[in-house]
């Protein structure tokens, strides 16, 4: 289960990237004692995303509208984000 800030993360990728897949993983307890880990969590987190608006583009360009959409969470509230975007018809890979 998510709390505030992985809700706000998913309805931000949701509002931006309309993906038709979305995980969001909330890893920061993997994470303590590294740096941008603080006890109350929610700091570091994995996303698989499958969008439309990936065809086509190169995986940097994808990684930049993923923190497009993400906007400040990145700068307040996450320290670190894995990202696995994918297009539509790469989703076979998922898993």
């Amino acid at each position: 289960m998510l709390g505030i800030v992985g809700t706000e993360l998913g309805r931000r990728l949701r509002d931006g990237l309309a993906p038709r897949h979305l995980v969001i993983r909330d890893e920061s307890a993997d994470h303590v004692g590294h740096a941008g880990h603080r006890p109350e969590g929610e700091t570091h987190f994995h996303v698989e995303i499958v969008s439309d608006g990936f065809t086509g583009r190169r995986t940097l360009d994808r990684q930049r509208m993923v923190y497009a959409a993400v906007g400040d969470l990145m700068r307040d509230r996450i320290h670190a984000l894995t990202i696995r975007a994918l297009a539509p018809d790469e989703a076979g890979r998922l898993g």
